[in-house]
């Protein structure tokens, strides 16, 4: 038996990484389906009559190492992957869709599921009981659990075909950005880029064995080179390398893929009774239709509309003054918005990284958790890493009790998709009594040291780690009995909260001078840059919110309808973006082609919910201000009502608990300055 599939006798039970070959996976993935199916047949062989115990929570305790081995190999095809790696996936994915079908189109064990779920009423089940047996009813339900054997037949084909597709989509976007190198020569192409951007472009051309100044994709290179390069025609060839991922008719094409994903995923949802995919995935979320999705976008853009245009038709009037552009491009717009922030708001992004070295502003999110939740972070070095760059952390509360082990990783590589997000590689539960405590991992693109200076991030850098480090707490302060209700298996549209929540603390005095030092004298940043920080953040907050629109309504266009009669993607999309479009439509550009976070990710049906949470997080954490930001009270109800408890309830009722209200859309308006 494989390594991977014992219980790891390592500190804290953490992966072994450095003793996981990559050619283990694939036997290991085989020995674990086989555990997990003798598991369930032991379920449905029972003779016993069926009860929450030998049934539901025997289910949910089912696959534990299937569960495990997956979390390992899928993070490191995401932070640390190879070609060895992406051919295992393209193998292993068809076995785990053949699985999860195996499982849910159990006619045996359906019906013990259901000769459960119709007593329900007499068992005396807790709250997070009744949750988990709604869940597993509902799972089967909505799964095909009810189908004939021809169309559960046609539903294991549809499944293992969207598990390939999604992969393959991935696969080309990493391939691409990793092909494109922008390589400069004449030092003056550099103009108005920061030194460190231009020292790093540097090292980036010596650590490729090239001679200049290398610019690539990724976003720490891609968007400094965007906000500041004084070379219109360069940042235009960035910009357009960069908008035609996936869509260049070539072997890394996504058109077609993005076709046959939205064609398939409508065939699952109306095999399964749904009007659409998008009906079939509200269903479970707060927003609970396509409509009221719709409505809420809608609704937003017509409070956003009006101020994006007068802030376009401002920065076209900037652009004009400044350097005669009567045409704003795409490629214009971050050079620009950054210019005329600099002449508002008198300061810029490079006066602040200084004070926002990448080691302080871990300790300052460390110190924040700390103050509301009682949290210490102990660095540690004998757990095992997949990486040299990632460092790891015990967790631990006031009584020095383990609550998590915490994994960072920062920095880009060529392995390394982009962007920015939070997994685990070990989910908390109880099991036999005994408390699992999670393993969570924060995966960021941050820019790298370089021979003079330290990682020193942007201010949208500072906000991204506390978001990501928001969704790390919800993980890691878990505590539920079951594993599939554990942390961020919440409703995708509640899932935001706590990220986006923790993003707040970024703009407060209190929190910034727990950590904003200058890297170099530790002088604290001054207060008046704290203050035009604040004063900024409503800048273009029209334009920036029409952006998160566009993307949530170009998803619903792609999911809420029936797409068979589309075919020409980029043609959709313009139709999509139509009524959200402020700058020119760049021809041989398509965002579709390397939408990610909908063909790859979880976000299908569901972009909207960035916006959705941050009426959760802008009521949220009003409430915090208007009592303190540190408040004990707040917090621990933050805590114990939205961190801790994970899925086992309602999310709207667990933020009720919270608030003692259901949030307003009024925090969010006034925060984002579309409040008339």
């Amino acid at each position: 038996m494989s390594l991977l599939n014992k219980r790891f006798e390592t500190p804290y039970n953490t992966a072994p990484f450095s003793n996981i070959k990559t050619e283990d996976f694939l036997p290991a993935f085989v020995k674990a389906i086989e555990i997990a199916n003798i598991e369930i047949t032991k379920i449905t062989d029972s003779k016993e009559t069926p009860t929450f115990k030998n049934t539901i929570e025997a289910l949910d305790y089912a696959g534990e190492s299937l569960d495990r081995i997956s979390s390992i190999f899928f993070n490191l095809n995401a932070a640390e992957t190879n070609q060895s790696i992406q051919k295992i996936a393209q193998e292993v994915s068809p076995l785990l869709s053949n699985f999860s079908n195996d499982v849910a189109l159990n006619s045996l064990l359906f019906e013990r599921i259901k000769s459960v779920y119709s007593s329900k009423e007499a068992l005396n089940l807790s709250i997070e009981q009744k949750t988990l047996l709604e869940k597993k009813y509902k799972e089967f339900s909505r799964n095909g659990a009810n189908l004939n054997d021809e169309d559960k037949e046609i539903l294991r084909e549809i499944d293992k075909e969207l598990s390939k597709l999604k992969l393959i989509f991935g696969e080309n976007i990493l391939a691409e950005t990793n092909r494109y190198e922008l390589l400069i020569t004449n030092r003056s192409d550099l103009d108005g880029l920061p030194e460190g951007v231009i020292e790093a472009a540097k090292q980036t051309a010596v650590e490729k064995n090239k001679i200049g100044w290398l610019i690539t994709l990724d976003y720490p290179s891609y968007i400094p080179f965007m906000t500041y390069a004084k070379n219109r025609a360069l940042r235009k060839d960035l910009a357009l390398a960069f908008g035609r991922k996936g869509f260049q008719n070539d072997k890394l094409d996504n058109q077609e893929i993005v076709l046959k994903i939205t064609n398939l995923r409508f065939k699952r949802a109306k095999l399964l009774g749904y009007q659409t995919h998008a009906h079939f995935v509200l269903e479970e979320r707060m927003a609970k239709t396509p409509k009221n999705v719709c409505n809420f976008l809608e609704d937003f853009l017509e409070k956003a509309l009006p101020i994006a245009k007068k802030e376009f038709q401002e920065l076209q009037n900037f652009a004009i003054r400044t350097d005669g552009i009567n045409h704003l491009e795409k490629w214009d717009s971050a050079y620009y918005s950054e210019k005329l922030k600099q002449e508002y708001f008198k300061f810029n992004e490079e006066q602040l990284k200084p004070y926002f070295k990448l080691e302080n502003v871990i300790e300052g999110a460390f110190k924040v958790a700390h103050k509301l939740f009682g949290l210490s972070f102990i660095k540690i070095n004998d757990i095992d890493t997949y990486h040299r760059e990632v460092l790891t952390y015990k967790v631990v509360d006031l009584e020095q009790n383990l609550v998590a082990i915490l994994y960072t990783d920062f920095f880009p590589r060529k392995g390394k998709r982009n962007g920015a997000w939070m997994t685990s590689f070990k989910p908390q539960y109880i099991k036999n009594g005994i408390q699992e405590r999670p393993h969570v991992s924060i995966v960021c693109n941050f820019t790298k040291p370089t021979k003079t200076k330290p990682s020193l991030l942007t201010f949208n850098e500072v906000t991204t780690l506390f978001h990501e480090f928001g969704h790390a707490l919800h993980g890691m302060l878990a505590n539920t009995t079951y594993p599939s209700l554990s942390g961020t298996n919440v409703a995708w549209d509640f899932v935001e909260l706590p990220s986006q929540i923790m993003e707040n603390w970024c703009y407060e005095r209190e929190a910034l001078a727990l950590f904003a030092k200058h890297y170099k004298t530790g002088e604290l940043i001054p207060m008046d840059l704290i203050d035009k920080i604040k004063s900024a953040s409503t800048f273009q907050q029209g334009m920036q919110t029409l952006r998160q629109l566009s993307f949530g309504l170009l998803d619903m266009s792609w999911h809420g309808t029936d797409p068979s009669p589309i075919k020409n993607v980029k043609k959709q999309e313009k139709v999509a973006f139509k009524q959200t479009q402020l700058f020119p439509d760049i021809e041989q550009n398509c965002m579709s082609t390397a939408f990610s976070h909908i063909f790859q990710g979880g976000y299908s049906s569901g972009y909207y919910s960035y916006k959705w949470a941050e009426v959760l997080d802008a009521d949220a954490f009003q409430y915090f201000k208007e009592n303190n930001i540190f408040d004990s009270k707040i917090s621990n109800n933050f805590k114990e009502f939205i961190l801790s408890k994970g899925g086992t309830e309602d999310p709207l009722e667990l933020y009720i608990k919270f608030r003692g209200q259901k949030p307003k859309v009024d925090a969010l308006l006034r925060r984002s300055g579309l409040l008339n």
